[in-house]
């Protein structure tokens, strides 16, 4: 019965500790989801090598990237440079400066990550 209660008041005592951690661990609002950084970095190492060196470096740069660009910046920059491969006359309205400075945005912060991991 004694062995009963020590573990009984164990368990709150852990959860309770618990508790504030998981919420200490929350992610920032311009968290990327995993399987953007997952892309990021397969196509990284794709260009650079497959070898455990390059995952940490690839992995350092997609988390560098997202400490200087919101998710949302970031995905409407990667759309406009996709679609911009395309060409065509349709593609003539994403030379707008206003949309090639999102595209230049990130590509700072390409650079700036390409300087602190590589």
């Amino acid at each position: 019965m004694r062995l009963i209660k020590l573990l009984a008041a164990l368990s709150v005592s852990v959860a309770a500790a618990v508790v504030p951690m998981a919420q200490a661990m929350e992610l920032p609002p311009n968290d990327y989801p995993t399987v953007t950084r997952a892309d990021y970095v397969y196509g990284c190492m794709q260009a650079n090598g497959a070898t455990r060196e390059m995952l940490e470096k690839c992995s350092c740069s997609i988390d560098q990237i997202a400490a200087l660009l919101p998710f949302s910046e970031y995905e409407e920059a990667e759309t406009i440079k996709s679609v911009s491969l395309r060409g065509g006359e349709q593609v003539a309205v994403l030379q707008n400066p206003a949309i090639q400075a999102k595209v230049k945005k990130l590509q700072f912060a390409q650079v700036e990550a390409e300087l602190k991991c590589f």
